[in-house]
């Protein structure tokens, strides 16, 4: 399939909240997907990385006494307490300092428990130190795979090589797990297929806190990952799964974006689906994609949701594969 939508896209719009702020410039690429025009960034991995030193972290306190990291890469979960500080998701190494800075100012308990969310970098990257600083890392299986080999994500167009051995999470489960730690029960389940093949969520019970990571972006469309398992379908289902689980009180943490509620991933859900099925039916009606994208089929949520990391016509390019 042949794309005249141009090869060089260029936009310095990605969200500070990422943690991807400085690595903004956007490629389209000829050999994803099949597609002559997607989602790729050629630095953005390496640019993301060397300029997390830089990244400015907030911290915002929830309730039942978590709260939540931003900035320094995927949001991070943080419940201390006298088990030693649970950790969900890593953020970045190159930020360890302005992380560790703001773990001290929550609490002095040192970090003896780490999840991860899914795979990816910006959540798994801070792995290595803080297992060295005495971490214990527990994540879905499909997680420990794709940090133990070489994994080729094609809409980053950058393979990672396997990671060191205290990168790699030493306990992982197939389904579900339930951990009890500082007098808050902790629920893990496995999402199935939604933005990778390896994405949980995490239920802090007691506080009704959910964070959903990637399977949720708020205020930003979504990156998929169909080079691991991701798929709009997949997408869907997970935020349909967690929607029927959370109340009007439950507060949701995303993997980017502020913290929402019930009411902000329902308009997320919609969104996906209505971007789905217009794809859907254009592409049917055999539509090329250059058709479908001058069709602006996100066009009710573009001014709002285009302007973080992936910018409409890149999502529909990645709703448009999936379809």
């Amino acid at each position: 399939m042949t794309s005249n939508l141009g090869s060089n896209i260029s936009r310095r719009r990605f969200l500070a909240s990422t943690g991807l702020a400085g690595a903004a410039t956007l490629v389209a690429s000829r050999s994803i997907f099949a597609l002559a025009d997607a989602v790729s960034a050629p630095g953005l991995v390496e640019k993301a990385r060397k300029e997390a030193a830089s990244a400015t972290i907030t911290i915002q306190r929830l309730r039942g006494n978590v709260s939540v990291l931003m900035g320094a890469g995927g949001n991070i979960a943080v419940l201390p307490g006298g088990d030693g500080k649970l950790l969900i998701d890593a953020g970045f190494a190159g930020a360890r300092p302005k992380i560790a800075n703001a773990l001290a100012g929550i609490s002095p308990d040192p970090v003896q428990h780490l999840v991860n969310t899914h795979w990816h970098f910006d959540h798994t990257d801070g792995n290595e130190w803080l297992h060295s600083a005495g971490a214990t890392i527990l994540a879905h299986e499909n997680t420990r795979k794709h940090l133990s080999e070489n994994t080729r994500v094609e809409g980053w167009d950058f393979t990672f090589m396997a990671s060191s051995s205290g990168a790699i999470p030493g306990d992982v489960f197939a389904t579900e797990r339930t951990l009890e730690l500082n007098g808050e029960k902790i629920a893990l389940k496995y999402c199935a297929p939604a933005h990778t093949d390896s994405d949980i969520y995490v239920h802090f019970t007691g506080a009704d806190i959910l964070h959903v990571a990637d399977t949720f972006w708020n205020g930003y469309y979504p990156f998929i990952d169909y080079s691991t398992g991701g798929s709009i379908d997949g997408m869907i289902r997970a935020t349909e799964a967690n929607l029927s689980k959370i109340t009007n009180d439950t507060i949701v943490i995303p993997g980017h974006g502020p913290v929402g509620n019930k009411s902000q991933l329902t308009f997320y859900r919609d969104l996906l689906v209505k971007t789905r099925d217009k794809v859907a039916t254009l592409k049917k009606q055999g539509r090329s994609l250059d058709e479908i994208v001058a069709a602006k089929p996100t066009v009710a949520w573009d001014e709002k949701w285009g302007g973080g990391f992936m910018s409409p016509r890149m999502f529909t390019g990645l709703v448009f594969e999936g379809v």
